[in-house]
Formats: structure tokens, sequence, C-alpha cells
């Protein structure tokens, strides 16, 4: 049996990006029940990619009860429907066998890896405040994607002056624009930039100096996405949401090293539930963006564990 439950949980201050601004996550929690044992799973529907909560609580409703997980990669796009069922198949299995899933997988136990701390776009005051108040996290992620991004960087660097920064313009760049903040991004020690010229509109990317590493984000979603990825990106950012779960992400990850990408393991803003099976995804991988609890004002009855080494595996009581 497989139900849907649509569930809240507040965020600790409103949270903004260049696509408007939000008080609150969203998500679908999965559970899958079978022999009196359930798995649960976590997704966040995204509107950037025509999602709704109605629209993928209909696509896991329509599947068979019993469904199987390799069956369930072609029964559902890559997205947040096969995520969250996904996720739960795999919590399912480990519970029925007793085993965590990384013993599954043939994976040694996750350990803790550095975590992007995610400040919200604003005005560029309350960014360096912001920067101020968490320069003691290892790597912080700035938002940005708009026309007065200068001012916003050079203040966050004066709140974090010594802080690792990478950047996610949310495709809110043109080519030009990204040509002239490139080298300031170079010169303020930024480490990547995410997304910078929207999906589909990104061929420039092959014919324009990259400075420093490029970062595919909604680029790219899946396995398929990664032929249309040559010469543009050096590094893909993996999301469960966007590949539709974790089998499918440990597969892009093996393919995209094997074709000479970076890794960033990215998420959406949801609970530790969501950020669970991504911990075993971001082992070795080159940046590390599981920050959704941390943004949280409240969260599942067993979070994950985050501190200075980092973000934990999960505990058995919340997933795998």
């Amino acid at each position: 049996m497989i139900s849907v439950t649509a569930d809240t949980f507040k965020l600790a201050e409103v949270f903004t990006i260049s696509r408007g601004s939000r008080t609150e996550a969203k998500v679908l929690t999965v559970r899958v029940t079978r022999g009196g044992v359930t798995g649960v799973g976590e997704c966040v529907p995204y509107a950037r990619y025509d999602e709704t909560m109605d629209s993928v609580t209909a696509e896991i409703m329509g599947l068979p009860g019993n469904i199987s997980r390799v069956d369930l990669q072609s029964a559902l796009p890559a997205g947040a429907a096969r995520n969250a069922v996904d996720c739960a198949l795999w919590d399912l299995e480990a519970k029925t066998q007793g085993k965590r899933v990384w013993d599954l997988l043939g994976l040694p136990a996750p350990k803790p890896e550095i975590t992007a701390y995610t400040l919200s776009l604003a005005e560029p005051d309350a960014m360096e405040a912001s920067a101020r108040k968490n320069a003691h996290r290892p790597l912080l992620k700035i938002k940005l994607g708009t026309p007065d991004d200068m001012p916003r960087l050079e203040a966050v660097r004066r709140g974090a002056p010594d802080t690792p920064i990478i950047i996610d313009a949310n495709e809110g760049w043109t080519a030009d624009v990204y040509s002239d903040l490139a080298p300031h991004l170079v010169r303020l020690g930024v480490k990547l930039v995410e997304q910078p010229l929207p999906a589909g509109e990104d061929d420039m990317l092959a014919e324009i100096e990259r400075p420093l590493p490029v970062c595919a984000d909604e680029a790219c979603h899946d396995r398929g996405s990664l032929p249309d990825l040559i010469g543009k990106y050096d590094v893909i950012n993996i999301k469960l949401d966007k590949t539709g779960g974790l089998t499918e992400a440990l597969e892009l990850k093996r393919e995209g090293i094997d074709q000479g990408y970076g890794v960033m393991v990215g998420c959406m803003v949801g609970s530790s539930l969501a950020m669970a099976p991504a911990t075993i995804l971001a082992q070795g991988a080159a940046f590390t963006d599981l920050d959704g609890p941390l943004l949280l004002a409240e969260d599942r009855d067993t979070p994950l564990t985050f501190d200075d080494q980092g973000v934990y595996a999960p505990a058995a009581a919340l997933w795998g």
C-alpha cells in the first residue's frame, strides 16, 4: 500500500531566491507498507519543473501498491514523485532485511560531509550581517541572480572575509553579465558558480571563458541530461528531487564522474527525511549542499545531526 501526506515545516526565517520568497517548506511524505513494515520518503514538488503538491500526489497514487523499485524507474519520469517513492522503497527494503541502505548497496557507512549553508537573497546590508553571523561555517552559499549582485557579493565577503563561498545564480544572468562578473568572482575567492544562465539557453557557456568552475543545476536532471552539458559545465549538481530518487542519482553520479564532471550534491528546502538518502550520495562529492534542515524552525522527530564535521548519516529511526 502507498499513502501520501502533505506536511509543512516552518522556516527559521524568510528564505528568498531570485524567483521569490517563502516562509515554510511544503513537502510530501510517502509511506509504502508491506507485510506490516513501512518505508518512508519525502519529496518537494517544485514549480520550476511544473510540479505542484496535487500533481505529484496524483502521480504517486496512480502507481500500483506493489510496484518494485526496478519497475518504478520506468513507471514515472525523473522528478519529485518518483523520488519519494524510490526512497521509501529503499527504506522499506532496509527495514525488511534488517540492514542499512548503504549495506544493501555494498558501500561503507557514510562519514560526515561538510555542507554549505545558504544565505538567502536580501539587501547588501542584510546579507553582510547574515554572513558575519555565519562566518564560522566552513562553506557559505549565496543566492544571487539579479542586476545588483556585485554589491551583495562584496557585502558578504566583508561579513565573512575568510569563508569559502559558492554562488547560485538560479538562471538569473546573461552570458554578458556572467563574463563581466567572473573576474570579480575569482577576485573574491568564489569557488563555484551554479547555473549562471537559463537551462536551454546556455550554449554560450561553451564559447565564453570559464575562469572558475560552472555547475549545472537546472540543466542537469538525470543521466539523459549529460550529453547536452558537454563543453558547458564543469560540475553537476545532483538532487534527488530532480533525478527521481537515490537509484538514478547514484547512476548519474557514477556516469558523471566517468565523463569527467565534478559532483555537487544539493537539495530543495525540505526536512531531514529528504536529506537522509542524499548523505549516501554525498560521499566524496566536491561540494555538498544539504542544509535544508538548518533553514527550518521545526524538523522530523529524529533529525539529522549537523556539527563542525558536517552532516551525518541518518539514524535508522529517520530513514534507511
